[in-house]
C-alpha cells in the first residue's frame, strides 16, 4: 500500500507536536508492510536532516511560502499534486490547516486520510484572519475526507457536535519507551543537579503559558532548586519570555532531543504543562512514561488522560501553580505509576492501518 504524507513540517528531528507524532508514526507503517512517502517543507530541512529516508520512510521535500499565513495551505496542495503524481493509495493529511486541500485531492481522484490534532484556531498565536481559515480547513476536513482520525475523545465528541460527522476514529498520540539516562556532562554544562529541578519541555508559543510558570516561580524561596525549560521558537513572544526567563535564573536548554531530553526526563523532580491548548500532548505523555509527578492545567485535553486529581490546577490560577510547584519542590523526591496502555506506538500503528485498509475497500 503506497501512502503519501502531508500537513507535517517533515521528520526527522524537527520540532513540533505533529512532528513527533509522524517521525514515531510512519516508520512502524513501513515496518508493518506500507509504502510511505512524507512531504517535507523546504525552509524545514537543514544540515540536521538532509537524508531522503529515514527508517524506511522516503522523504521528498518541496516549496512552502514563508508565511505563516499560507504555508501549511499551499505546501499541502503541491503535496496533493504530487501524491496524485506517485499514485499514493492514501494521502494522510495532518493537522486542520493543510486540510484546506482536502477538497483539492478528492477532485483528483485521490483518498485522503486526515488526522485533526486539535482546533488549532484557538491558540493565542493567531489573528482574525487566520482562525478563519483553520476553521475553514477543519470544516472541510471533516466534511470531505473519506477517512477522519482523532487524537482524542473530546476531538471526536467536537467534530460531531459541530458537523454531524460520527464516524470518525479515535486513535490517541503515543509515547516510546522512555530511555533511562545518565548525562553528567550535560548536567555540569546546564549547572543543575539530578532530582533538583522542575522540567518544562515545550514550544516558546502564548498557548504554552511559559509566562505563567515564570509568574509563578518568581513568587517560590527555591533554594537550590533550578526551573528548567527546554524549547525554543522564533517568535517575539519567545524572546522576551527567554529574557524574563535568564532574569528570573531559570536554565533555558533550547530545543533538545535524544540523550540531552531523555537525561532531564530521566532525572527532574516533576514536569510542569501550563497550556491552555492541546490535542493530546506528547510532552505530558513521554513525562508520565518516565514516572514524573505532572502539574498540568485542567483543560479538557488533559482532563482526558485520567490523571489523578491533585495533579490539575485551574487554567491560569497562578497562586494554585505556585502552590503545586512548592508542594513538590518541599516533598521527598517521588516517582509515579501511570497506566499508558492507551499509548503504544506499535498498537497505534496498527489502528492506522486498519483505517487505510477499510479506505482502500472504499
Amino acid at each position: 500500500m503506497k501512502v503519501v504524507v502531508a500537513g507535517t513540517r517533515g521528520i526527522p528531528r524537527i520540532m513540533g507536536g505533529v512532528e513527533t507524532h509522524c517521525e514515531h508514526l510512519f516508520p512502524r507503517l513501513v515496518e508493518l508492510g506500507c509504502d510511505v512517502t512524507v512531504i517535507r517543507r523546504k525552509p524545514y530541512v537543514t544540515e540536521d536532516n538532509q537524508e531522503t529516508e529515514y527508517k524506511g520512510v522516503k522523504l521528498v521535500d518541496l516549496y512552502a511560502p514563508r508565511s505563516k499565513a499560507l504555508e501549511a495551505a499551499v505546501h499541502t496542495m503541491l503535496a496533493v499534486v504530487r501524491a496524485r503524481r506517485l499514485h499514493a493509495d492514501v494521502l494522510h493529511i495532518h493537522a486542520i490547516g493543510p486540510c484546506l486541500a482536502v477538497p483539492l485531492a478528492r477532485l483528483l481522484g485521490v483518498r485522503a486520510a486526515i488526522t485533526n490534532h486539535g482546533p488549532d484556531y484557538d491558540r493565542e498565536k493567531w489573528g482574525r484572519l487566520a482562525k478563519a481559515v483553520l476553521r475553514l480547513g477543519e470544516r472541510w476536513g471533516v466534511r470531505y475526507a473519506n477517512e477522519v482520525i482523532v487524537i482524542s475523545q473530546v476531538i471526536k465528541e467536537l467534530i460531531a457536535n459541530k458537523y454531524g460527522r460520527r464516524d470518525s476514529h479515535l486513535i490517541y498520540n503515543g509515547v516510546p519507551q522512555p530511555q533511562m539516562v545518565d548525562f553528567s556532562e550535560y548536567f555540569q554544562q546546564l549547572g543543575i543537579e539530578p532530582g533538583k529541578y522542575l522540567l518544562s519541555a515545550c514550544r516558546l508559543v502564548p498557548e504554552k503559558n511559559m509566562h505563567h510558570v515564570l509568574q509563578a516561580w518568581r513568587q517560590l524561596n527555591t533554594g537550590d532548586m533550578k526551573l528548567v525549560i527546554a524549547g525554543d521558537d522564533n517568535s517575539e513572544y519567545a524572546r522576551q519570555l527567554k529574557e524574563e526567563a535568564r532574569k528570573a535564573g531559570v536554565v533555558l536548554t533550547g530545543f533538545v532531543r535524544g540523550r540531552h531530553l531523555w537525561s532531564l526526563l530521566t532525572h527532574a523532580r516533576a514536569y510542569l504543562l501550563p497550556s491552555s491548548h492541546e490535542g493530546l500532548p506528547i510532552a505530558l505523555l513521554e513525562a508520565m512514561s518516565y514516572r514524573l509527578p505532572v502539574i498540568v492545567s485542567d483543560i479538557p485535553a488533559c482532563l482526558e488522560v485520567g490523571l489523578p486529581q491533585s495533579c490539575y490546577f485551574p487554567l491560569g490560577d497562578i497562586d494554585q501553580l505556585r502552590d503545586k510547584m512548592r508542594e513538590v519542590l518541599e516533598a521527598p523526591l517521588q516517582r509515579c505509576d501511570y497506566d499508558m496502555t492507551s499509548y503504544d506506538w506499535d498498537h497505534i500503528a496498527r489502528q492506522t492501518l486498519d483505517v487505510y485498509r477499510q479506505l482502500v475497500k472504499e
